[in-house]
């Protein structure tokens, strides 16, 4: 049941990095500071505010919408690498600021209070009331990629990602577009939650960044390695277990860069070249 959560919740968050970094073209390695963004905010308001966590993670979802307003507005001047290298220091300096914040619980963190149960409080007896919240986050997340892609946006965010300069040319107003997929990506990376901005990326990337199942496919595939690779050899002490999951890894952005969707596309196009050949 661990799995599956661990599935849903990595699904959504490579759903809200494609958006950013699979549309538009706009590789960012810190979407841990949406994340905490999120799930500090909703936090700290049920503890001093007792407010209802659907509350808490609508707040989240605008502070991170706000963060990432104030982010990209400058490091969108920025391009390639070097937009990248920055998110990842931003990433880096959050987390000091963070650490030090004695307000936000500092080094030891914050802790939910444990009062209560049921959907008005999303603390449920069952595991499966948090894959139902997951399953709804991650269809609204769909839903609205959806929408986009086949929207303006989303002709615009192609023609950047393919050539900045020239959409510039062609009168596309690139920072705004840049602007409000950063947005939308922050808004659903704070409602899920986590701090590992490589593995958010990797989801993506493994899957087929730039598509609509990419993310689905490499949550459902990551997520599982992960945990054989960490079952069958994490004991060893050597961290093989590492080690064999970044060679796979590898191997697959090397010879596959467009990822599962790109392979599943070719093996289907290889396949269908055979057959036709085969066909009298």
């Amino acid at each position: 049941m661990k799995i599956v959560a661990l599935v849903l919740l990595n699904a959504l968050l490579g759903t809200a990095w494609n958006i950013l970094g699979g549309f538009a073209g706009q590789i960012s390695l810190g979407q841990a500071i949406f994340f905490g963004a999120g799930a500090y905010t909703s936090t700290l308001l049920a503890q001093h505010a007792d407010l209802s966590p659907w509350l808490g993670l609508l707040a989240g979802a605008g502070v991170a919408v706000a963060l990432a307003v104030a982010i990209g507005a400058p490091c969108f001047r920025l391009s390639g690498h070097y937009f990248a290298i920055a998110t990842i220091a931003l990433g880096e300096i959050a987390a000091i600021a963070v650490t030090n914040w004695d307000f936000a619980g500092g080094a030891v963190g914050l802790f939910l209070p444990v009062e209560g149960t049921g959907i008005a409080q999303m603390k449920f007896d069952d595991k499966r009331g948090y894959h139902y919240v997951l399953c709804a986050l991650l269809a609204l997340a769909l839903g609205v990629t959806v929408w986009l892609r086949g929207a303006r946006a989303g002709f615009y965010w192609r023609a950047i990602r393919e050539d900045q300069a020239a959409a510039r040319s062609a009168g596309v107003p690139a920072t705004r577009y840049k602007l409000l997929a950063i947005s939308v990506s922050a808004a659903f990376t704070a409602m899920a939650g986590t701090s590992l901005s490589i593995q958010i990326c990797l989801v993506a990337v493994l899957g087929g960044a730039g598509t609509l199942l990419g993310p689905l496919l490499g949550a459902a595939v990551l997520v599982p390695l992960s945990a054989a690779t960490s079952v069958f050899l994490g004991g060893s002490g050597r961290s093989l277990d590492l080690v064999v999951y970044g060679a796979l890894i590898m191997i697959i952005a090397v010879f596959e860069p467009s990822g599962l969707v790109g392979l599943g596309r070719r093996i289907s196009a290889t396949v269908s070249r055979n057959f036709a050949r085969e066909t009298p």
